[in-house]
């Protein structure tokens, strides 16, 4: 697998990455994604070493967690950023009521694979860096500030995730998806 791009939040997006971001960000482009997307995303992703998923010009990678209550391997493509070193991930699920199943999936099982590098996963809770953090995320895909809202009237509040490299890939080795 190819190595993770690295995502400035801080960079410039050109005309063509707004207005997609804006058109994936709909109504209609989020019931793709929650019909078929999620479906076929890691398929894409995997098949091509990471080069290219449903979302296209948006940073994407395939995140390998393990399953909750199964312990089985389970992929799902997910929009990324860098912090410094650590990557940072949103639970948004398009602001629906419920967290994606990879949040709770990591949760159980903090350490994972993204982008085909192992990771640590940790919740951040303190509210000055989520609001820092959520500056940075909306730069990258301002359809987020939506998806808040959206979860906010649901009554949830979205989690934002930070990965922080791992030195063993030997405690996240994941077998095939089944």
């Amino acid at each position: 697998m190819r190595q993770l791009p690295h995502v400035d939040p801080h960079r410039r997006r050109g005309p063509l990455y707004r207005a997609y971001a804006w058109l994936v960000g709909t109504r209609a482009m989020g019931w793709v994604s929650r019909t078929i997307g999620w479906r076929l995303d890691p398929l894409l992703l995997r098949a091509t070493g990471g080069r290219l998923g449903i979302g296209l010009i948006l940073p994407t990678a395939l995140l390998e967690t393990r399953g909750a209550r199964t312990g089985r391997a389970r992929r799902n493509g997910v929009i990324y950023f860098h912090d410094g070193d650590r990557v940072t991930l949103i639970a948004s699920k398009l602001g629906m009521p419920e967290h994606p199943s990879w949040f709770h999936n990591l949760r159980a099982n903090p350490d994972v694979v993204f982008g085909g590098r192992p990771f640590r996963a940790e919740v951040v809770s303190d509210e000055a860096e989520r609001t820092r953090l959520w500056a940075l995320a909306d730069r990258v895909f301002p359809p987020y500030a939506v998806y808040r809202e959206r979860a906010a009237r649901a009554g949830r509040a979205i989690p934002i995730v930070r990965l922080a490299p791992s030195l063993s890939h030997a405690s996240v080795a994941l077998s095939p998806a089944e």
